[in-house]
């Protein structure tokens, strides 16, 4: 099944060098979410620093904040999946771009779950989520030693409401950057 997911992945990539290159836009919200993270043109050759889109960055590139502007840090996921639905996997090859270019900067994928179900079951489920991210990585090209995972089910809710919106916004996986320009 592994090497079935591998084998998919290499596939995506080889369609994907077909196609236009993206271009990593900052079209990213405080809370680290993306809208139209990605267009059609050139890729981004210098550093997410200074002006990008009319808009000056206050982060230095290769800082946790730049890659939370410019990329956006998480992923959300339906209820009980642990799948990558076409959004977060734009997301996550913008991530994997954005890493290439600083390859000094190590992250720790977080999975998270919403509160319904055992504190055992949304551990592992945060587990798989944070996998799914880490593995989509890996198979873009980013170094394994490179991407850490670590589960919090659900006890590091975003929103602590017991409400279908908090539920959607709980179900996550955010990658945080380790190592990088402060």
């Amino acid at each position: 099944m592994r090497l079935a997911h591998v084998a998919c992945a290499l596939t995506c990539l080889l369609l994907a060098a077909c196609e236009s290159p993206q271009r990593i836009t900052s079209d990213a919200g405080g809370d680290g979410s993306v809208t139209g993270a990605a267009d059609s043109g050139a890729v981004a050759s210098e550093p997410l620093d200074g002006v990008v889109e009319g808009r000056t960055l206050t982060s230095p590139a290769g800082s946790a904040g730049d890659f939370v502007a410019n990329v956006g840090d998480r992923v959300q996921f339906g209820f009980d999946r642990y799948d990558l639905s076409d959004e977060a996997r734009l997301i996550v090859e913008n991530q994997a771009i954005w890493l290439s270019r600083f390859p000094g900067v190590s992250v720790t994928v977080e999975g998270h779950a919403d509160e319904r179900g055992t504190r055992e079951y949304n551990l592992a489920l945060g587990e798989r989520r944070a996998n799914s991210v880490r593995d989509y990585m890996i198979a873009l090209g980013i170094e394994p030693n490179r991407v850490r995972t670590v589960s919090y089910g659900k006890e590091r809710p975003v929103d602590p409401a017991s409400n279908e919106a908090a539920w959607t916004a709980n179900r996550r996986a955010v990658t945080v950057v380790e190592g990088g320009t402060t």
